[in-house]
């Protein structure tokens, strides 16, 4: 049988391609008699296309006892040998195999713009070592390395930029259709082009541990599988071959007429039916690719559509995941608001305290202007910074700074600050030579989409919820601001799980979002996990069925509205493909179809159905 089956797989495609082209010849041959030959040259269609049949289904039916369509067209192409139709046994054997290749043509279509994945991985890189440089394979990149990345080079590996400025298109990992500009201390990851200046880095994640490689293993295991429902359509088939044996023989039996039984063999082929489900998830599955989602599990999209529970982690998914200062406050005459953003943006300027360099990048952005330094810097370690500007010691910290320095904040300057801490902000407050001269307010920002993501899944029939570890006053904050009504503030990553174990006791099929390890959990517990794929942790990218590769949560409306389409389109196949062959048998039995005629028919409806789900390749819900 290994044997058989590595001759069915010699040639591959060019194969099949070359045997669809003479067998096409040869029937227009036979059709017409153009050449004069002492044998029906319709023989090369059976010969070409109808033996691999035939072995293929003798070979499912000795090694598996698997009862499939090949089992059919194989006694179909039998019985029209026995009866003499060399023609009407070479055009079925031709259209099986045309509607085969034209299957595999969608599938191929269908997978292409996750399978460029693959070809992006890098094979070379430089390698620094003192002032040698020695070009090297890229799975011979070892952490800590020292690499050189020139203009329009592909990243070897993930790492740290060391030297060097540049600007690097990261569209492969993060969706961006701009160059991001890069310079030391920046990271860089492997499969990103390098566009404009040279750099080097320092290898931080390499081999399989690297971000292109972690992308690929998720390509490699985006496989359209068999969701239940095919499962349901390879039980329908089974019986049909059995129903149509059944047909087949009596009709013989009570006509006489044996072509009739062959007709009835060639129509009850249950071919549309089989691919009226894989069909349809491959082409949804290239559909989400080129919309930013990879499909680890082949029914997620399956299980998606039956959802009715959006669960959103807050932080990193309907939020940037990076603070912000989006307050600043003086309370002395002598600073102005701006004045006090500018003066903790000058004493954090050294800081690497998270919230420094937030206050340091915000202060940036919005001011379009550098920092300048303070004259001394002192980290103060979980307390905040201090430094000198302009002649006056700045402090800048929390609340425990305060309190150290023996400062007493007036009841109006502690209204002011809680209610920006209500609002789930972080407070620094701001110290002038001791005396208390303001405050900055920082929150994470809400995605600038994240308010009509939320409007258009309500609209598709589908519940938001909140679930965060963020105190109740932060939840309540962004959700008022999405108009998100159930919320679950200050989870643990136990109480995620409770949560999605408890809508899925009220039997809702629960959807979880999220990027966080925290999340990873819930995202395996839930009827189906989409995780954030650029930004999110890998082990909650492992536990999710679906990877959003852009971290572009606008796109989730798009991928609920697919998934409900597409298993519209599964069961359209599946209707017309009953129909198709109810109608066709009733004509074959009468005598109205001959077998030609009726291979014609049926497989014009598996066309149809490979046509009708390649249309989900380019749906838009817009």
């Amino acid at each position: 049988m290994d044997r058989i089956k590595k001759i069915l797989e010699w040639g591959g495609p060019f194969k099949e391609k070359v045997s669809l082209v003479v067998s096409v010849i040869a029937l227009i041959i036979s059709f017409f008699g153009l050449v004069p030959v002492p044998f029906d040259p319709a023989w090369a269609a059976v010969l070409l296309c109808g033996i691999p049949i035939i072995l293929e289904a003798v070979i499912g039916l000795i090694t598996e006892f698997d009862i499939k369509a090949d089992v059919l067209v194989s006694i179909a192409l039998i019985a029209s040998l026995i009866t003499g139709e060399i023609f009407a046994a070479g055009e079925i054997a031709f259209i099986m195999q045309l509607g085969a290749f034209l299957e595999d043509f969608t599938v191929k279509r269908a997978r292409e713009g996750i399978e460029k994945l693959v070809h992006l991985t890098p094979r070379t890189a430089r390698r620094l070592e003192g002032a040698m440089e020695t070009m090297i394979q890229a799975e011979q990149v070892r952490i800590g390395d020292i690499l050189r990345v020139l203009p329009g080079e592909t990243v070897p590996a993930d790492g740290v930029i060391k030297a060097g400025r540049t600007s690097v298109n990261q569209a492969v990992m993060t969706g961006e259709s701009l160059p991001v500009d890069k310079g030391p201390g920046d990271e860089v990851s492997s499969g990103t082009v390098n566009q404009f200046g040279s750099f080097d880095m320092e290898a931080t994640r390499v081999g399989e541990d690297s971000s292109i490689q972690r992308m690929i293993r998720l390509v490699q295991s985006a496989d359209a599988g068999k969701a239940k429902i095919v499962g349901v359509a390879d039980r329908w088939a089974t019986w049909i071959v059995v129903i149509a044996l059944a047909t087949a023989v009596l009709t013989w039996f009570l006509t006489g007429e044996p072509m009739r039984a062959v007709t009835i063999l060639v129509v009850f082929c249950p071919c549309a039916l089989v691919l009226a489900t894989p069909t349809a998830i491959m082409a949804a599955i290239g559909n989400a690719t080129k919309h930013g989602f990879l499909i680890k599990e082949g029914d997620a999209l399956e299980r998606l559509s039956e959802v009715s529970k959006l669960t959103f982690d807050k932080t990193g998914t309907l939020t940037y995941g990076t603070p912000k200062v989006v307050a600043a406050v003086s309370f002395v005459k002598e600073y102005g608001d701006d004045e006090i953003f500018e003066l903790a943006a000058a004493a954090e300027s050294r800081s690497e305290h998270p919230l420094g360099k937030a206050v340091v990048r915000s202060f940036k952005e919005e001011k379009k202007k550098d920092v300048v330094p303070g004259e001394e810097f002192e980290m103060i370690p979980g307390r905040g910074v201090k430094s000198v500007i302009m002649g006056k010691t700045i402090l800048a910290g929390n609340p425990e700074l305060l309190s150290e320095n023996g400062i007493q904040l007036e009841e109006w300057h502690r209204g002011k600050a809680e209610s920006y801490v209500n609002q789930g902000c972080t407070v620094i407050y701001l110290l002038a030579d001791n005396i208390p001269a303001g405050f900055l307010a920082l929150s994470d920002t809400i995605r600038t989409e994240a308010c009509e993501v939320i409007s258009r899944i309500k609209e598709i029939g589908a519940t938001p919820v909140l679930l965060t570890g963020d105190h109740k006053s932060a939840a309540m904050h962004i959700a008022g601001q999405l108009g998100i009504i159930e919320i679950h503030a200050e989870c643990l990553p136990e109480d995620k799980l409770k949560w999605v174990n408890t809508y899925e006791g009220e039997k809702q099929r629960v959807c979880m979002i999220g990027d966080g390890i925290n999340d990873a959990p819930a995202l395996k517990r839930a009827f189906v996990g989409i995780a954030m794929g650029g930004i999110g942790s890998d082990i909650a990218v492992e536990a999710a069925d679906i990877a959003l590769v852009s971290d572009d949560i606008k796109e989730i409306p798009h991928l609920l509205s697919l998934s409900k389409k597409m298993m519209g389109t599964i069961h359209y196949n599946l209707f017309f493909s009953m129909l198709l062959n109810f109608a066709a048998i009733i004509l074959a039995v009468t005598g109205i179809l001959n077998p030609v005629v009726g291979a014609l028919v049926h497989n014009a409806g598996s066309l149809a159905v490979i046509i009708n789900s390649a249309f989900l390749l380019k749906w838009s819900a817009k």
